[in-house]
């Protein structure tokens, strides 16, 4: 099908061809994920002095280095002969950085240090002019993002309120979870997955048997800024039997009136689920037009026994959530899986190859539950310079 002919058709607010069209999905590499802080990992992933991690942030390859001076410093992943990325995924305890093509040497505070030949092939090179081109860091909540500028807009000033819709978690007091790391590759659109992220309509449907735990006739949302916010609470039988429910260790510093499901999603593409026993984190990392990936991190308390840890883990197949399927027993069948991030892959997926089908078309949309998705279409559209 041609794009022309899905100019006139709709997912909510958008034209199909958002989610259909490389041309779009370059747009939005540019507008979206080039121009706003982009999550790059956990403060431990560069810890000690010559620690690295590499991100991006739409087209921009980019890399947080932890100086001498233990600072965090980011700089473009692009070295400054011809062009070559860097480092291609973390480090640790490195001295300098050098491209693997010609060994150029660059020092961790970005530094052009060391020019092979130099005194023959480039006589006349000015070193200080030459220095990786610098970029933007920030941690917050044990978290570090990056963006692409070395001047952009202020990091609180995009945090835009939010905070006041988190949960009391403090993820610099929680240990990570190694083994319960996971990446998803889902064949739909990075919107698709952002959009069923935030959608409170499917919740008592689609993980009706997965997410039972929570009550989701409770569930409070709405935006801050750019940003959505999301709240459900605990349901009732659940909560009087928590602390023996609960797969893994309640998490000691969120009070017992506040236990509940946080879930808000930072815009774009980051979302944090922070619940009675955990807080993960839930990145959206747009591959291609109809690919995405989606990585998984986990934090939990700290205990004792990592023993107990891990035999609560084996008995939850997709922590933190874990409930029992509800069609059937086929393990093959992601909708019996009784994980619910395979019932959610499964819908994604399901739901992006039907856009391309002549009679595809949204009939409704929820009144209440629903409207998320129109907000957060609004803001996509609003920072591409877009009216709906």
């Amino acid at each position: 099908m041609k794009l022309a002919e899905l100019s006139g058709r709709r997912q909510g607010l958008m034209p199909l061809e958002a989610y259909l069209s490389p041309e779009w999905f370059e747009w939005e590499l540019d507008e979206i994920f080039g121009k706003h802080w982009q999550f790059a990992g956990l403060v431990e992933d560069a810890s000690e002095p010559g620690d690295t991690i590499t991100a991006m942030a739409g087209r921009h390859p980019l890399v947080v280095v932890r100086g001498e001076d233990h600072r965090l410093r980011c700089f473009h992943n692009i070295c400054r002969h011809r062009g070559t990325q860097l480092l291609r995924s973390a480090g640790k305890a490195q001295k300098v950085i050098t491209c693997p093509y010609h060994d150029w040497t660059y020092s961790m505070n970005g530094e052009l240090i060391d020019v092979p030949e130099r005194a023959c092939e480039f006589p006349d090179l000015d070193r200080s002019q030459l220095g990786l081109h610098p970029a933007s860091v920030e941690t917050w909540r044990g978290m570090i993002f990056v963006h692409p500028q070395p001047d952009p807009p202020p990091f609180k000033s995009w945090l835009a309120g939010i905070e006041e819709h988190l949960g009391p978690h403090r993820p610099e007091e929680l240990v990570e979870y190694e083994e319960g790391r996971s990446q998803h590759r889902i064949a739909a659109n990075w919107k698709i997955v952002v959009e069923n992220y935030i959608d409170g309509y499917h919740l008592a449907h689609l993980h009706s048997e997965t997410l039972s735990m929570y009550d989701h006739a409770k569930l409070e949302f709405g935006f801050a800024g750019q940003h959505f916010w999301f709240r459900e609470p605990l349901a009732p039988d659940y909560l009087a039997k928590v602390e023996e429910a609960s797969p893994l260790p309640l998490i000691d510093h969120v009070p017992r009136a506040e236990i509940a499901a946080w879930v808000p999603m930072l815009f774009p593409n980051i979302g944090l689920s922070e619940t009675e026993s955990s807080w993960s984190t839930f990145h959206v990392v747009p591959v291609s037009v109809g690919e995405t990936l989606v990585e998984v991190r986990t934090k939990v308390m700290p205990a004792s026994s990592w023993e107990y840890l891990k035999q609560g883990w084996s008995s939850w197949a997709s922590f933190p959530w874990k409930g029992g399927g509800r069609h059937g027993d086929d393990p093959d069948d992601p909708m019996a899986s009784g994980d619910f991030m395979a019932e959610d892959v499964f819908a994604c997926e399901q739901q992006y190859k039907a856009m391309r089908a002549p009679r595809f078309a949204v009939g409704a949309t929820a009144q209440r539950l629903e409207q998320s998705i129109l907000g957060y279409q609004e803001r996509i559209l609003g920072a591409l310079g877009h009216s709906p």
